[in-house]
C-alpha cells in the first residue's frame, strides 16, 4: 500500500491500513533480511520514521495512544541503530573525501575513512546480541499492531478536518521556531531539531499529497531537499564529536587539523544552503495553512 491517506475513505480505515503496512513491512525486511541484517535494519528504520510521523496525524485526539506507540516505536528503533551509525560516518567521510580540495587532504580524509571502516567494523563483530535485537524489534512491531486495533478515533469529514489543521498548526510552529533557533545559534542541537521538523513536514506531505497533488508534489520534493541537506549536516556533526572524543585515532596534529578543516568547511556550507532551503518551506503563516488543509481536506473528502 502506498504511504498515503485517501479523502474519500474513512480516515481511520486509512489511517489503520497504512500503519499496519509500515509494520508489516518492517516485520518482513526484518524477518527475511535478503540483503543481510544490516540493510534490513536501515530499511526497517525508515519505516518507523513514517510510521512515528503517521501518529502525529491522531495526536489531538488520541494523544495517549500517540504518546505510548510514539515511544514504543522509538525506544526499539534505538536498539538497531549502533552499526547503521557508525556506517553513515564511513559514508559521510568517503564522500568528503571525493570533494577534497588538495591531494594532502585527500589523504587525510582517506586515512580517517580506514579509521571508521575498522571501528564500524568492531561495533558490528562487538554486537553479538544483534539476533536477540532483530527478534524483539519484530516483537514490538507485532505488538504496535496489536495495538493500532484498539484505536477509536472519529471518522466524519469535518472532525478529521479539524484534527489534520491542528496538527499542521502545531507542526508549522515548531518549524519555525526551530529555523528561528538555528539562526540564532547555530549549535548542533538546533540543527538536529530543524531536521526532525523537516523529516515529519516532507512526510505529511507525501501522506495527504491527494488533497491538491500537484502543489503537494511540489512541496514535498522541496521538503526531501531539506531533509537530506540536514540530514548530512548531522552526520558531519556526528562526525565531529567522533574525532574529537577520539582524535588519536586519526593521526597526527597536520592530519587532524586538515580533517577538521574538511569537515567544517562542508558544514558551513551545508547549513547556509539548509537555512535558506527551510526558510522557503516553512514560509507560510501556520494559521493560514492549518485553515487550507482543513479546507482542502474537506472539499477532497466530498469529491
Amino acid at each position: 500500500m502506498a504511504f498515503r491517506i485517501r479523502p474519500a475513505k474513512p480516515f481511520r480505515a486509512e489511517f489503520l491500513a497504512v500503519a499496519k503496512d509500515q509494520l508489516s513491512a518492517a516485520i518482513t525486511t526484518l524477518t527475511q533480511q535478503p540483503d543481510g541484517p544490516h540493510a534490513a535494519i536501515h530499511a526497517a528504520r525508515k519505516r518507523f520514521k513514517r510510521l512515528r510521523a503517521l501518529y502525529r496525524l491522531v495526536e489531538p485526539d488520541a494523544k495517549a495512544f500517540r504518546r505510548a506507540e510514539n515511544a514504543r516505536i522509538r525506544d526499539m528503533a534505538h536498539t538497531l541503530s549502533a552499526v547503521r551509525d557508525a556506517t553513515a560516518l564511513v559514508e559521510t567521510m568517503d564522500y568528503l573525501a571525493q570533494v577534497a580540495v588538495s591531494a594532502e587532504e585527500f589523504a587525510a580524509l582517506t586515512f580517517a575513512s580506514r579509521t571508521l571502516v575498522a571501528r564500524r567494523d568492531r561495533i558490528s563483530s562487538e554486537e553479538s546480541d544483534l539476533p536477540q535485537k532483530i527478534d524483539h524489534a519484530v516483537e514490538t512491531c507485532r505488538a504496535a499492531m496489536e495495538a493500532l486495533d484498539g484505536l477509536d478515533l472519529a471518522d466524519g469529514r469535518g472532525r478529521t478536518a479539524r484534527r489534520l489543521a491542528k496538527v499542521w498548526k502545531k507542526q508549522s510552529h515548531k518549524a519555525r521556531l526551530a529555523l528561528a533557533h538555528c539562526l540564532e545559534t547555530h549549535t548542533a542541537e538546533a540543527f538536529h531539531d530543524l531536521r526532525k521538523c523537516g523529516q515529519t513536514s516532507w512526510m505529511h506531505l507525501t501522506l495527504l499529497r491527494e488533497i491538491w497533488p500537484a502543489a503537494m508534489r511540489a512541496r514535498q520534493e522541496e521538503a526531501k531537499q531539506l531533509v537530506d541537506l540536514l540530514g548530512h549536516e548531522h552526520d558531519l556533526t556526528v562526525l565531529t564529536q567522533t574525532v574529537n572524543e577520539s582524535p588519536d585515532m586519526f593521526g597526527d596534529s597536520d592530519t587532524l587539523a586538515l580533517l577538521l578543516g574538511a569537515i567544517i568547511n562542508r558544514q558551513q556550507t551545508v547549513r547556509e544552503q539548509a537555512l535558506a532551503l527551510a526558510a522557503q518551506v516553512f514560509a507560510d503563516d501556520p494559521e493560514r495553512e492549518a485553515v487550507i488543509i482543513s479546507v482542502l481536506w474537506s472539499k477532497a473528502a466530498t469529491a
